[in-house]
C-alpha cells in the first residue's frame, strides 16, 4: 500500500500559458466543466507502481485544476471520482480511493476556504465508509457560505440509477396528487436529479483516450461539448485545461437550432 505523501504545491503556469489564460478569460468561459478523470491505473502501471499510486497522483491534479478553473471564472467543476460500478474493483484499491478524501480535503481545505471555493457532492451516500463521508461533510459544511467556484465530487454516482430514482420519485408525487402528469417536462424532471441545483455542463473532458461516458450524467450531457484527450489523468495539467477551453470557445453551440 502506498504511504500517504504530502501533496506538492504547483510552481505555477509558464509565462506563455499565462498569456493564453488571459486570452481565454476575455471570451466566454464554460460555466460548468465536468471531467471523467481516467487513466490513474495505467499511469501507475507504466511506471511499475501500484495502481493506488496513480490515484494519489490524480488527486494532486484535482487540486491544480480546481485552482485554475477558479481563476478562469468557471462556476462549477464536477469531477467523476468514483462510480457505482467501481465497487467491482479489488478491495485494496477501493479502500485506498475511499481514504483519499480524508487526505486530500484535510490538506486542501484551508486553500478551498481561502479561495472562496464551495465543496459539493453528487452521489449515493449509502455504502460510503464513515470516514469518507465525514471528510466530505466537513468540507461541505466549512465551505457552504463560499460564493466562488463549486467543486462537485461525483462519488458513488451512477447516472442510470439517478434517472431511475428520479422516475420513481415523480411517479410517487403523481400518485399522491402533488404533481400532475401533464406538469412533467424537462425542467420539472431535472429537479428530481442529484444535479437539481447545478446547471448542465457546458464542457465535458475525458482523459486517457477512452471515448465513452461510463454512466456519467447521461441526462445532463445532452447538449454538452465533448473534449477527449489521450493524456492520462495524472499527467493532465493547466495547459491541457486551457487547450480544452480554447477548443470549446471555437465551437458554435446551436442546441438543435441553425
Amino acid at each position: 500500500m502506498l504511504k500517504k505523501l504530502k501533496l506538492w504545491r504547483n510552481s505555477g503556469p509558464s509565462s506563455n500559458l499565462q498569456e493564453r489564460i488571459q486570452q481565454v478569460k476575455q471570451q466566454k468561459v464554460p460555466s460548468h466543466i465536468a471531467i471523467i478523470m481516467d487513466g490513474n491505473g495505467r499511469w501507475a502501471k507504466k511506471r511499475a507502481l501500484p495502481r493506488v499510486a496513480g490515484h494519489h497522483e490524480g488527486m494532486k491534479v484535482v487540486r491544480k485544476i480546481t485552482k485554475l478553473a477558479s481563476e478562469l471564472g468557471v462556476k462549477t467543476l464536477t469531477v467523476y471520482a468514483f462510480s457505482t460500478e467501481n465497487w467491482k474493483r479489488p478491495k485494496t484499491e477501493v479502500d485506498y480511493i475511499m481514504s483519499l478524501p480524508d487526505e486530500f480535503l484535510d490538506t486542501f481545505l484551508p486553500e478551498l476556504v481561502a479561495e472562496n471555493v464551495q465543496v459539493k457532492m453528487m452521489g449515493y451516500k449509502q455504502n460510503l465508509p464513515a470516514h469518507t463521508l465525514s471528510a466530505l461533510e466537513r468540507a461541505i459544511h466549512e465551505t457552504k457560505d463560499n460564493t466562488g467556484l463549486s467543486l462537485n465530487f461525483a462519488l458513488n454516482y451512477g447516472s442510470r440509477a439517478e434517472i431511475i430514482e428520479a422516475v420513481k420519485d415523480v411517479l410517487k408525487e403523481c400518485k399522491s396528487g402533488i404533481m400532475d402528469e401533464n406538469d412533467i417536462n424537462e425542467e420539472t424532471f431535472s429537479a428530481y436529479l442529484m444535479s437539481k441545483n447545478i446547471e448542465d455542463p457546458d464542457l465535458l473532458i475525458r482523459t486517457s483516450g477512452e471515448i465513452r461516458l461510463s454512466n456519467f450524467m447521461l441526462w445532463q450531457l445532452a447538449y454538452t461539448e465533448f473534449w477527449f484527450t489521450d493524456v492520462l489523468w495524472p499527467d493532465f495539467n493547466e495547459e491541457h485545461l486551457v487547450e480544452a477551453i480554447e477548443v470549446f470557445q471555437r465551437r458554435q453551440r446551436r442546441f438543435g437550432g441553425v
